[in-house]
């Protein structure tokens, strides 16, 4: 006898479709897995085997080989329980499920016969949909995340014996009717209803306009969020260099559809969607690991290997306080992804690649007490030059190469008088508006920001006049910077135009790209 279902698993973060073959023939009773299961699917066996008898069925006292194909590439997780189950069941002929549905099964099943939930639901109902699928069966408390995806009929469960009960209902069948096999004509009375995801995101406090000075810092803020550029805050304690990142969400522009579903994917392998029911993840990514974070947690890995932080941060951003406090090593790992905007873990069994299209936010202190060129007389700097070089010798050129915008952060002497402070939705109509312009303007290619500009395209769209050329590739020259700063420069320039409303770059827009290139002068003009 032989049965087929459907099932599916991760492969990184993206969902791949599994077939579940299931032959039962006769021989001595023996239950085995193939098609290069890991040890959650070999155990797999003794938890169908218990889930089945504890529901009132007969687990087949036959020769039984399972088969997931295709058989060259590695399994991963519980999800495929519910699948084998069935298989089982059908085959053995002691249930017949609908056929008018191509279906998928996902879920864990538990020794009493329960359903539990897995990750990555999105990701497999995603693709499920996209090879022609029409429905899923799964646990309960996976039921309003697969109900993200569109045009899919969800079906929920939270125990085996409900698809009983339900055949039972259908048929008139008494509980202890075993002679002929359980019909289920329609999983209907399953089905989820899908509740009002909300369109808007919540409200979120902060506000630029708790921030009392610091206008130029807030400037420098809403060009890093108009084109999506990596920026630096470096100044003494207590400037509010942390609180001004913080706020970056504030003025970013929505999520399109597609940048929400990619974030949500991200967030449900990872095991991190704490609110499906919710619907898409609509507020861009704001993360914040700890200094003491290692090179697999940042960039992702382990032994079955799960997004990392520079992921998480897809669409959004990733914000390192107190960058030197970091391992070397650790801030390295930084500059493929930057520059790639994914990042690829190579394992012996397979190659996984994240995406990772982040805006980075770091801050720093000047100098290891931190008050150089603070100009306090309760604080005066403390470090010798050798000291103030080694601290900064902790973050390398190329990775200081990709950081567009180093900002100065001084500590505000007439604060306790402004009376005006611009606001986060101020600061968000001006980058709104600058958005618009680079949609428009690259409708035809594959990017959305001026920082995604590369090759021909960034030629073409930052076009300098000879007096605006002549005088970047003199500051080129006089700085020692490299191509890659000079190209930051240009794509900076192009987001300054923007703000500004102008369609052509003016030496005014590269001018003052230039000098947020604040760690690239040389060590004794960079004060404070």
């Amino acid at each position: 006898m032989y049965g087929k279902m459907y099932s599916a698993c991760l492969y990184g973060i993206d969902g791949v479709l599994i077939q579940v073959e299931v032959d039962i023939s006769n021989g001595l009773p023996q239950t085995s897995i193939i098609g290069l299961p890991d040890s959650a699917i070999r155990e797999a066996v003794e938890r169908v085997r218990a889930g089945i008898k504890n529901c009132g069925f007969t687990f087949p006292l036959q020769r039984t080989t399972i088969n997931l194909a295709p058989a060259d590439l590695r399994k991963e997780g519980s999800a495929f329980d519910l699948a084998i189950a069935l298989g089982i069941l059908c085959t053995s002929g002691q249930l017949i499920l609908p056929q008018k549905e191509k279906l998928l099964l996902i879920g864990e099943m538990a020794l009493d016969g329960s359903l539990r939930p897995v990750t990555g639901v999105l990701s497999m109902v995603d693709r499920a949909k996209r090879e022609g699928f029409s429905a899923v069966l799964l646990p309960k408390d996976n039921a309003a995340e697969a109900a993200l995806i569109e045009n899919m009929n969800i079906y929920a469960i939270g125990h085996l014996n409900e698809l009983l009960a339900l055949g039972q209902k259908e048929a008139g069948l008494a509980a202890s009717d075993k002679n002929s096999p359980l019909r289920i004509l329609s999983l209907e009375g399953l089905r989820f209803k899908r509740g009002l995801h909300p369109d808007q995101p919540v409200h979120q406090a902060e506000d630029y306009a708790d921030v009392l000075g610091q206008h130029h810092v807030k400037r420098a803020l809403t060009i890093a969020a108009a084109g999506m550029h990596n920026i630096m805050l470096i100044g003494p304690p207590g400037t509010g260099k942390t609180m001004l990142i913080k706020r970056l969400p504030t003025i970013l522009p929505p999520m399109t559809e597609q940048e929400a579903l990619e974030t949500t994917k991200i967030f449900s392998a990872a095991g991190k969607l704490k609110e499906p029911a919710a619907g898409l993840l609509r507020i861009r990514p704001f993360r914040s690991p700890h200094h003491t974070i290692s090179s697999g947690g940042l960039i992702g890995g382990g032994t079955i290997p799960k997004p990392g932080e520079v992921s998480l941060a897809h669409r959004g951003i990733l914000f390192l306080d107190e960058l030197p406090e970091f391992n070397r090593q650790v801030l390295e790992v930084l500059r493929q992804p930057l520059e790639d905007k994914y990042v690829t873990i190579s394992r012996a069994r397979a190659v996984h690649t994240f995406p990772a299209r982040f805006m980075l936010a770091a801050s720093m202190n000047p100098c290891p007490c931190g008050y150089l060129g603070s100009e306090h007389p309760g604080h005066p700097c403390i470090c010798s030059p050798s000291r103030i070089a080694q601290y900064r010798s902790k973050i390398s050129g190329p990775l200081l190469d990709r950081i567009d915008l180093q900002v100065d952060v001084p500590r505000p002497r007439e604060w306790t008088r402004e009376k005006f402070s611009l606001s986060s939705a101020e600061m968000r109509a001006q980058v709104l508006e600058a958005h618009e312009r680079q949609i428009k303007r690259y409708e035809r290619l594959q990017i959305s920001w001026n920082s995604e500009l590369a090759a021909t395209a960034l030629r073409r769209f930052t076009k300098l006049d000879p007096d605006t050329a002549d005088m970047l590739h003199q500051t080129i020259e006089a700085l020692g910077l490299s191509m890659r700063a000079y190209d930051r420069i240009l794509k900076l320039s192009r987001t300054i135009a923007d703000l500004d409303g102008k369609d052509r770059i003016s030496s005014s827009h590269v001018a003052e790209a230039i000098q947020y290139r604040n760690l690239d002068r040389p060590q004794n003009e960079t004060v404070v």
